[in-house]
């Protein structure tokens, strides 16, 4: 059967999600953003001649959060709308149907590990399975299994004798260091740049692979000026145990990349004031730190609550200088030593913009 394919770009605002569209992709979208980003748009969306979408709902998505204007779309004016319903589902469900060759597949992505390549950003899960020859007796699988649980939660880096508080918090050494430019984790494998230093004022499911895989990412750290400790978020409606919770791992990740022999900035977070009694353990006086602007100027309640813990880390850690992500806000910063980072992604995102001729739009 003839089938001559023609792709053409249109305009995002052009095109119509199915309102009945059956798949729900909003997990997906975060990977298949990497995915864009890494590789390009190498898959049309399927429309029809009214620009609803057929297939391509998630790619659709993950195109209007990258701030793209235009995407590469087939028209499927050979079908009937009775075959484009049909077809819509098909699609999905053949998509359901697939299944991994786990020994191809581990070999593949272990290749790909071996290389620097981040396979992680695309939802691939890099714990290997071992091969049948490999699995061990039951008293074993037990002891692997306990095993398992200490690397999930990262036990075997928990030092007694280096913590602090009621809360245990790692204890991080003092720096003295200002990068000369930051570049968000994302893209610390896929754009090597070692006079760079790393931060994590990004999306938490952007690097919480670094949790999982500490010594693999911390490793590849070390080739680079410093890096900055997880900004892992403290929602304001989180539990009070989560916000604990990543308050230590921000600070166990921390303490790791020091032992490694990276330059550590620690970084600092709060939410209401209730956090004050554990979220300025372990970190370091006199030192570099490194907080951020990003969001606080949205609300007058937001930019208060920043302001009451900018107060209180001055007050208890007595910083010698503080590297500010985001951009300036009206603070007094006392006699501190201020370096100001702009954000990248909307600093990139304005660049676009302008050159795209829509600066007054």
């Amino acid at each position: 059967m003839e089938n001559n394919l023609m792709i053409t770009m249109r305009p995002i605002r052009s095109l119509k999600p199915y309102k009945k569209n059956p798949r729900i992709n909003d997990g997906a979208v975060a990977y298949v953003k990497s995915s864009i980003q890494e590789f390009g748009f190498k898959v049309p969306l399927v429309i029809d001649s009214k620009g609803v979408i057929i297939t391509g709902h998630t790619r659709l998505k993950a195109a209007k959060e990258l701030g793209m204007k235009e995407v590469p779309c087939i028209v499927a004016d050979d079908l009937s709308p009775d075959q484009i319903k049909a077809f819509r589902l098909a699609d999905n469900k053949v998509s359901e149907m697939a299944e991994w060759d786990v020994p191809l597949l581990n070999e593949e992505l272990e290749d790909l590990l071996e290389l620097n390549f981040d396979m992680d950003q695309f939802g691939f899960d890099l714990d290997f399975d071992l091969p049948p020859e490999t699995q061990e007796s039951s008293e074993e699988e037990k002891e692997n299994a306990r095993m398992n649980t200490m690397h999930q939660y990262n036990l075997e880096y928990f030092d007694a004798d280096r913590v602090v508080g009621w809360h245990q918090m790692p204890v991080l050494a003092a720096v003295d260091h200002v990068p000369r430019r930051l570049i968000g984790f994302n893209y610390m494998l896929n754009t090597p740049d070692p006079d760079a230093g790393i931060h994590f004022y990004v999306d938490d499911y952007q690097f919480e692979r670094v949790w999982q895989r500490p010594d693999f990412y911390v490793e590849r750290m070390t080739e680079f000026d410093c890096m900055l400790t997880p900004d892992f978020s403290l929602y304001m409606d989180m539990p009070r145990a989560m916000k604990v919770w990543n308050i230590y791992r921000s600070r166990l990740i921390g303490q790791i990349a020091q032992d490694y022999g990276c330059v550590v900035i620690p970084t600092v977070s709060w939410a209401e004031q209730e956090t004050f009694d554990f979220c300025f353990d372990g970190l370091p006086e006199n030192s570099t730190l490194s907080i951020s602007t990003i969001g606080i100027k949205r609300a007058e309640e937001s930019f208060a609550i920043w302001k009451a813990g900018m107060d209180e880390m001055i007050r208890r850690l007595k910083p010698k200088r503080i590297i500010v992500y985001g951009g300036q806000v009206e603070y007094d910063y006392q006699d501190t030593e201020v370096h100001y980072f702009e954000n990248e992604v909307t600093e990139r995102m304005k660049t676009n913009k302008v050159r795209g001729g829509e600066k007054n739009d």
